[in-house]
């Protein structure tokens, strides 16, 4: 996606919400980055991003400072602000967030709905099938966003889009190989099988396993690009 439509996205968002918070601000443009439109060493030049939002100088300054503090922008002195390149340090934490959280949600929420999951792996598999890697991608941040939302918990919501922010950042260290993306696809789809069989306890663990091979694949990529 180019500067400008993500420029125009923003202009229409803003203009439907009204809003002039920082936080509004933050959450629009983290939510940018989740979905891939802004990706690492984007720069995000103040003027026309203050004046697609909508928003002063002031606002959007906090916004990005929040963002700087959430390690999905980065400030680079006498250049500006640009969307990050996570570290391997910056993936073990990821991953530890993921490893606590994730498998418990699995175990224990009380929203949880096989179907919609599954659901979501029938459109993470179509996108197998057809090679689209930004769908796979997507499929797999839809799926691993349900379970953590079916616990219920405002505050979890706003640790996983965060968390799903910098993870879109660590993928694309993997850049667009559909050998890499597939395997993902594969485990939701065991994932949704334990839990169609109602094995909540084996599904947890397993996702455990998964998150903990990923965690390993992705430090190899993250540190062969140096």
């Amino acid at each position: 996606m180019s500067s400008d439509e993500v420029l125009e996205g923003l202009r229409r968002e803003a203009r439907a919400a009204h809003a002039e918070t920082a936080q509004w601000v933050a959450a629009v443009l983290r939510q940018r980055i989740a979905d891939g439109s802004l990706t690492p060493g984007t720069k995000l030049p103040e003027e026309p991003f203050r004046e697609a939002l909508g928003v002063s100088r002031n606002t959007l300054r906090e916004a990005f400072a929040t963002l700087h503090a959430e390690r999905v922008v980065t400030r680079i002195p006498n250049r500006g602000v640009f969307v990050a390149h996570p570290t391997a340090d910056d993936v073990r934490e990821i991953y530890r967030v993921r490893k606590l959280v994730e498998p418990a949600a699995l175990l224990w929420a009380t929203r949880l709905d096989v179907a919609e999951l599954a659901a979501i792996v029938r459109r993470g598999r179509a996108a197998v099938t057809a090679l689209d890697v930004p769908g796979m991608a997507g499929a797999n941040q839809e799926f691993h966003r349900s379970i953590v939302s079916a616990s219920g918990s405002e505050r979890l919501d706003v640790l996983m889009e965060q968390v799903l922010a910098e993870m879109r950042l660590v993928f694309a260290a993997m850049g667009w190989d559909p050998r890499f993306h597939a395997p993902y696809v594969e485990g939701n789809e065991r994932i949704v099988a334990l839990l169609e069989s109602g094995d909540r306890s084996r599904a947890a663990e397993y996702l455990g396993e998964y998150l903990g091979r990923a965690e390993e694949q992705l430090l190899e990529a993250v540190q062969a690009r140096g």
